[in-house]
């Protein structure tokens, strides 16, 4: 004897069917990601920092998932470039942004208008170390901490430089909260990238600059830069006489991170397997000490709902420095 269901029935019935479907598609798919390249996206130019991170992930990712991870640099604009690129890819996977804290929560608070949204555009995947940067001085520059930084710059007020990698950057926004807090007039040099502007803080053409720790720290032991402090909230284990900008008098608490975020709308999970790939290899022993010798000394392992939390608190943050500054961009 057959049963007879009301049509509402059916309907329902026959909508659970092709939601099961479409979760048991979905899980098949996250279960065969990656089925073909991946494009890692980097919106700054090659060999500086967040370049050097990608480029050490790519190949984690490519060995794990037996996929290659290809990284795509595309500088520019403070990495409205690149993260633009990322947010207007396919929502499955095949284009994942990896990048730094100023195009995310420092971006939306410097101009009018982005051609992304870091929130509604993004879903976040898991966030790569935490650190600050060091301000870094010309070798020959007399000063030897930050309180000697600060009487000569106030001694040749306008007579010294500094560089960034963009205006607007972390570290254009941290010498301008210095300037700021210690009444200090320098002129900003704004390059494409970190790299070019270490380079030139070396051969002496700029005089100071808040450089990404991972890629100057060896520099300054190697006496070819000076570091006179560091914006983190703690000492850095490799230079433990570089002494924090709290400890020196001139209060700083934003810190910066790198981290991986895939198109909104990408199925929660393949964000969830990017994840747990993340996190695998922040567990490998080879990675966390590629991380550390790049002086990487704080690596929290982050569900993609802590990093956006974290993302959340970071726009609160970043929001009242740029504010408190002044800054501005077209």
């Amino acid at each position: 004897m057959k049963t007879a269901f009301p049509s509402s029935t059916l309907n329902i019935l026959a909508t659970l069917a092709l939601l099961g479907g479409a979760a048991a598609a979905q899980a098949q798919g996250a279960d065969g990601y990656p089925s073909k390249p991946v494009t890692l996206v980097v919106p700054t130019a090659p060999a500086g920092g967040t370049d050097t991170i990608a480029r050490m992930f790519a190949d984690v990712f490519s060995k794990a998932m037996k996929q290659p991870f290809i990284v795509e640099n595309r500088p520019g604009a403070n990495g409205i470039l690149g993260v633009d690129y990322a947010a207007k890819g396919p929502a499955d996977g095949s284009r994942v942004l990896f990048t730094y804290t100023a195009s995310m929560v420092i971006n939306p608070f410097l101009y009018k208008k982005l051609p992304y949204d870091p929130v509604k555009d993004f879903t976040p995947v898991a966030q790569v170390g935490r650190a600050g940067n060091l301000l870094l001085v010309r070798k020959d520059l007399p000063v030897g901490n930050l309180k000697e930084f600060v009487a000569y710059v106030k001694a040749h007020p306008n007579k010294l430089n500094y560089c960034s990698w963009g205006n607007g950057s972390g570290g254009h926004l941290t010498m301008e909260s210095l300037q700021k807090q210690a009444g200090l007039t320098m002129t900003h040099v704004a390059y494409k990238g970190s790299t070019p502007c270490v380079q030139d803080l070396m051969g002496g053409q700029v005089d100071a600059a808040f450089a990404d720790i991972s890629t100057t720290a060896e520099l300054v032991k190697a006496g070819r830069v000076k570091a006179v402090a560091y914006s983190g909230a703690g000492r850095l284990p490799l230079l433990p006489d570089v002494p924090t900008m709290n400890e020196s008098g001139y209060p700083f608490s934003n810190y910066t991170w790198y981290g991986f975020f895939v198109p909104a709308k990408t199925p929660p999970a393949i964000v969830n397997k990017l994840n747990a790939a993340i996190v695998a290899a922040l567990k490998d022993p080879a990675v966390v000490k590629r991380l550390h010798d790049m002086n990487f000394t704080d690596i929290p392992l982050t569900t993609p709902d802590q990093f956006k939390a974290t993302i959340a608190k970071d726009l609160r943050d970043w929001e009242v420095l740029v504010k408190a500054v002044g800054v501005t961009l077209d």
